[in-house]
C-alpha cells in the first residue's frame, strides 16, 4: 500500500513563506510525477505545481516566481517552497503522485490527505 504524507502546512502572514514536503511510503520502485494542488473553500481543486521525474516543472500562472517544487527521488520526496505569500493562496494543499510502482502494483495515481496553509494577519 502507497501512502503519502504531507507536512509543513501552518498560519503565516502575508509577505511570509512556508516549505511543504510529501513523502511517499512503501515499497516503491519509482514514481513517474509528483505535485501539489489546493482547494480554497467554495472553489474546485487546482493545480498549484508538478515535477517529472526527469525534474521538469509546472507551475500555475498565479504562483509562478514565488513558488518552487522540488523532488528529491532517493527519499520520494517532494517540497513546495512557497514564498511571498498572499491571502489568495489560503487552501488545504494536497500531495499528488502519478504512475507509482511498488513492489509489484502499479498505482496510477495517490493523493495525501491534504495539509491546512492560511495566509493572514
Amino acid at each position: 500500500q502507497v501512502q503519502l504524507v504531507e507536512s509543513g502546512g501552518g498560519l503565516v502572514q502575508p509577505g511570509g513563506s512556508l516549505r511543504l514536503s510529501c513523502t511517499a511510503s512503501g515499497s516503491i520502485f519509482s514514481i513517474n510525477a509528483m505535485g501539489w494542488y489546493r482547494q480554497a473553500p467554495g472553489k474546485e481543486r487546482e493545480l498549484v505545481a508538478s515535477i517529472a521525474k526527469s525534474s521538469n516543472t509546472n507551475y500555475a500562472d498565479s504562483v509562478k516566481g514565488r513558488f518552487t517544487i522540488s523532488r528529491d527521488n532517493a527519499k520520494n520526496t517532494v517540497y513546495l517552497q512557497m514564498n511571498s505569500l498572499k491571502p489568495e493562496d489560503t487552501a488545504v494543499y494536497y500531495c499528488n503522485a502519478k504512475n507509482i510502482v511498488a513492489g509489484r502494483d502499479d498505482y496510477p495515481e495517490v493523493w495525501g490527505q491534504g495539509t491546512l496553509v492560511t495566509v493572514s494577519s
